[in-house]
């Protein structure tokens, strides 16, 4: 068997693993990209991309239904026809994967669709539809296989009636009813689409509250307007198996504190979580050390235990986020090249696209008062917010939460930054750039946002941290 040789080589293709090729390619790196799926990985072909396409109708439907009689529009006859959301969901899906491809041969990255298997820490064995291949790389390896839905016992998905996210933004027809196991981001997401989509909704959670990682005062707008929407929350429940009954449909038990609850449904979604990627890839060959929960073990350069091996994106750990994969994917890549690269980052901001959004980046007000900082917290209401009564999105507000560092009261730096409310996946990266700067509450006070804008409310809840709010009460 002949060997084709390489600088470098990445297995996987998604938000991490093209990222990689793509910046190895611009380092004039001889690159190849193996991807055993679809290029763009979860992200874009089941996960982020088309979760955010349906999020977005969803709304939309939501607004003709409810919120365009308050304007004086009136809008009749709003109906959805799922056929056709998927076929512009999954349009949106190719121009993408076809970007990623178009952008990787641009760059003199090859890929090669196949399964890879570590021969030695250098060598690959792919195995493609045309035969196996052997590849090796001088420089380096990156693993950036990415993770996959975990599974329930008693719910071993069949890919209908019982399925996971992955099918879970393919429902075509829809279902008269779902139930979601997991109140997470992506239960609480999809939940909200499918309520304003006409689906009768359950979300049935494990923790007593939903998004339990999140402090409270974040969740409870969303909950509020889930709730609004019909969904119905069963909370401190594990689902424990169901019977199929005569008309197809699903009964599944809960056991809720010790009772049994049975739910009909005709669609059983698992949302609890995911799990890294790292069997079968022949790690053991390569000498890689994983760590109990399955991830690849790495350093702040992405690499491995073993000298040019390197790990990126979500079997790497957490947080399992595409930009956290992206940007280790750069990493990986400018490390290999011979760069000074490394995972400095203060802190990765997250999105979670309920409705209203939920936005964050750094420590949470709960956190930071368990670590025993000296904290000044600011808050602004979105209700307060000319631009959010235009647009009717008032529910949430703007946190800042600053950490003192002197007498004054000004010195204060902004240690996190949460935001529930409208564009809140948007605002956040104000945030991001405050906290990898050191920036202090006054910077941000100081600095004029545009008005009128959703934007301002970053501006006031970094006043409201330290009493100089003007549109609001102060409270310092």
């Amino acid at each position: 068997m002949s060997t084709k040789t390489y600088d470098s080589i990445v297995i996987g293709g998604g938000p991490g693993g093209y990222v990689a090729g793509i910046r190895l390619g611009q380092l004039k790196q001889k690159t190849l990209v193996i991807e055993k799926e679809s290029l763009g990985g979860v992200c874009l072909n089941w996960g982020c991309i088309p979760s955010k396409a349906l999020i977005a109708a969803a709304n939309f439907v939501e607004k003709a239904q409810h919120g365009a009689g308050t304007m004086g529009i009136t809008v009749s006859g709003v109906s959805v026809d799922p056929t056709k959301l998927q076929a512009w969901k999954n349009s949106i899906v190719k121009r993408l994967t076809g970007g990623v491809a178009q952008l990787l041969k641009a760059n003199n990255a090859e890929t090669l669709a196949g399964t890879a298997r570590f021969v030695d820490a250098k060598t690959l064995e792919v195995t493609t539809a045309n035969g196996v291949e052997r590849v090796t790389a001088t420089k380096g390896i990156i693993i950036a296989t990415g993770s996959r839905p975990v599974e329930v016992p008693g719910f071993a998905y069949n890919g209908k009636t019982v399925i996971s996210a992955k099918e879970g933004v393919s429902l075509d027809p829809l279902p008269k009813r779902l139930l979601i196991i997991g109140g997470g981001i992506i239960g609480m997401e999809l939940g909200g689409v499918y309520s304003k989509l006409g689906v009768q909704v359950t979300i049935a959670e494990f923790m007593p509250r939903v998004l339990a990682s999140m402090d409270e005062d974040l969740t409870k707008p969303v909950i509020k307007a889930m709730k609004a929407a019909n969904v119905n929350f069963v909370t401190g429940a594990k689902a424990t198996g169901y019977t199929t009954q005569p008309d197809g449909s699903l009964r599944v038990s809960l056991d809720v504190g010790g009772a049994v609850q049975t739910v009909d449904t005709d669609v059983v979604l698992v949302a609890v979580g995911m799990r890294p990627n790292s069997e079968n890839l022949g790690l053991d060959k390569a000498g890689v050390t994983l760590d109990k929960r399955g991830h690849v073990v790495i350093g702040e350069k992405c690499e491995t235990n073993v000298p040019g091996v390197y790990a990126i994106g979500d079997v790497a750990g957490g947080p399992y986020l595409a930009h956290k994969a992206s940007k280790e994917g750069e990493i990986a890549a400018e490390v290999i090249a011979g760069h000074k690269s490394a995972r400095d980052w203060r802190a990765i901001p997250a999105a979670t696209f309920t409705h209203p959004e939920i936005a964050s980046v750094g420590l949470f007000e709960d956190e930071a008062r368990k670590k025993g900082l000296d904290i000044t917290v600011g808050k602004f209401p979105f209700s307060a917010s000319g631009r959010a009564m235009a647009v009717l999105e008032t529910d949430g507000f703007v946190k800042v939460i600053a950490e003192r560092t002197g007498k004054d009261k000004k010195d204060a730096k902004i240690i996190g930054v949460h935001i529930v409310g409208p564009e809140a996946s948007d605002l956040i990266s104000e945030a991001a750039l405050a906290i990898e700067m050191d920036a202090y509450v006054e910077d941000m006070g100081l600095t004029i946002h545009p008005h009128p804008t959703l934007g301002e409310a970053m501006m006031e809840a970094a006043k409201a941290a330290i009493g100089e709010a003007v549109h609001i009460p102060n409270r310092v």
